[in-house]
């Protein structure tokens, strides 16, 4: 495979890279793009060409704090693109935030290879993770992958939180602003992609955690007809779930995606917490400082809304029943998901899964299948508790539905592939490694592995590079084509109603290198299919 995948890449360079000196070349004039919301300046860095800080929306702010977005008006001005926006208001306690309270946030970023091109590129349009409450699309440096994988790359900014999420009675559009923006967003993208040497007929939405749910409940969108021709969904999809006790000891049964009455519900403890309660809760709430919603912020770590305008249907609903755009999808996720939270809830509370008291958190959480659980996961297999817990969490709340949800979106033979991130010895990108927990292929470990993130190479340790060289080219064939080998490769079988044909990419050097796996198997997910049914 990682022979085929090496191939790929050098098949799209070569038939790239050598046209002659085209609009596309990172010289003079050509840092200057005229778009439907102005003419940007932008600048040359390394092999590719940037446009930073590209508004795609009014300002969400006063009365058009939860609002839909609204179109950016065109100007004669040459608009400087040169630096990145402000990232969304959001706290700058969790590893992917930065600290922000300025609302005027609606901030885009273009990257394109430097190289001419005789044809037009695939354009990939990122939306990043972070919770629903964190997060920015500029620190996703996309130079790499732009270069090396010949596309079109955005990265956008959405509203968070209270501010992007907020339900309310009587609020239209309650619940989705977030999922608004990145629609938004995408819609900017196609509107275009030409003035960047992109395809307007060839655009790949992909993300990541928070992102890549997104991404999943997009394609269930009527407002995302016509916008969307392939969709890459990572470590979030519409099917993930999390039984009670197993996102965090304690907290209830939750899933990615919430009904509008719940919603509305959150809304409105979140507002009586503020003290804006009737007769007009709105009004009070858009008085708020800043500073004040995003004391809300835990309230909103789930918050998509379904039964709306934007979302009819509860999205894995929609999709068993045929109602999304079927178009190509590749999924997975990471080996080791829920390390990354055990690790951070250990931070907090060192005591939180001890080998004292892991018993007791499979009968919490399975208490009618506790002797299933505990002869499946013995803890004597792990070298630690939280390990053992991570381990079961990993499997039934994010593999296991990712591989089910897989399976449902094959089932009208659409093409999805399936995959898994499994190098445990990637980069800490958590922050939680002193907890004590072994990172391993944790939730976000596979970040930089596509992207620089804030600037910076992290691949540096034996197989790294080489490990993202393969994700590169197989996420940029899956953008050019429609098929993550290449438009022939049969070495990587579809998923289908039935079968989830799962592609490993292990570090080459310490790890087991890029194969399929028996993914179900490994993840146990015979059991969790009969505990937790669909």
């Amino acid at each position: 495979m990682r022979r085929t995948l090496a191939v790929v890449a050098a098949t799209v360079l070569v038939a790239t890279g050598c046209s002659s000196v085209g609009n596309n070349a990172a010289t003079g004039s050509d840092l200057v793009v005229d778009t439907t919301t102005g003419t940007l300046q932008g600048v040359a860095v390394g092999e590719t060409r940037q446009f930073l800080g590209v508004r795609y929306a009014q300002p969400p702010t006063g009365d058009r704090r939860w609002t839909l977005p609204e179109p950016v008006t065109d100007t004669d001005d040459v608009l400087d693109a040169t630096r990145a926006g402000s990232p969304c208001p959001q706290t700058g306690e969790t590893a992917q935030a930065v600290s922000s309270t300025d609302e005027d946030c609606l901030f885009l970023n273009v990257t394109v290879p430097a190289r001419a091109s005789e044809t037009p590129r695939p354009v990939m349009v990122w939306w990043h993770g972070g919770g629903f409450t964190s997060g920015a699309g500029a620190p996703y440096d996309a130079q790499r992958l732009a270069d090396q994988g010949d596309v079109v790359v955005v990265t956008a900014n959405y509203r968070l939180g209270m501010l992007g999420y907020l339900g309310l009675p009587g609020l239209d559009q309650s619940g989705n602003f977030g999922l608004a923006d990145q629609l938004a967003a995408l819609r900017w993208a196609n509107d275009n992609a030409e003035a960047f040497g992109g395809d307007p007929d060839s655009i790949t939405v992909f993300g990541e955690s928070a992102g890549g749910t997104s991404v999943c409940a997009a394609l269930t969108s009527p407002a995302a007809v016509g916008l969307v021709d392939r969709a890459i969904f990572s470590s979030g999809s519409c099917s993930l779930a999390w039984p009670a006790g197993t996102l965090f000891p304690g907290l209830p049964a939750s899933s990615s995606l919430i009904s509008l009455s719940d919603s509305e519900a959150q809304g409105s403890a979140a507002a009586a917490a503020l003290g804006c309660t009737d007769p007009d809760p709105l009004g009070c709430l858009r008085a708020q400082p800043v500073d004040a919603l995003l004391g809300q912020a835990a309230l909103f770590g789930n918050p998509i809304a379904y039964g709306t305008e934007l979302l009819p249907q509860q999205p894995s609903t929609a999709v068993q029943q045929g109602n999304w755009l079927k178009v190509p999808v590749l999924s997975g996720g990471n080996r080791d998901e829920h390390r990354s939270f055990i690790g951070g809830l250990l931070l907090t509370d060192p005591t939180a899964v001890t080998a004292e008291n892991y018993e007791s958190l499979i009968q919490s959480s399975f208490p009618a299948d506790v002797g299933a659980v505990s002869a499946t996961y013995p803890l004597g297999d792990y070298e630690s508790a939280p390990v053992a817990w991570a381990t079961v969490v990993t499997d039934v709340a994010w593999a296991c539905t990712t591989s089910r949800g897989a399976r449902e979106l094959a089932a009208d033979e659409t093409p999805v592939y399936s995959y898994e991130f499994a190098d445990r010895s990637a980069p800490d990108v958590s922050g939680v490694a002193s907890s004590g927990v072994p990172q391993g292929a944790a939730h976000a470990t596979d970040l930089p592995y596509l992207f620089d993130l804030g600037s910076e190479d992290l691949l540096t340790e034996p197989g790294q590079r080489e490990l993202g060289d393969d994700m590169v080219a197989a996420w940029a064939a899956f953008a050019h084509t429609g098929t993550p080998g290449g438009a022939d490769d049969a070495e990587w079988p579809v998923t289908t109603g039935t079968e989830t044909p799962v592609m490993q990419f292990d570090n080459p050097v310490t790890g087991s290198g890029v194969h399929l796996v028996d993914h179900r198997a490994e993840h146990h997910c015979e059991l969790w299919d009969a505990i937790t049914p669909e």
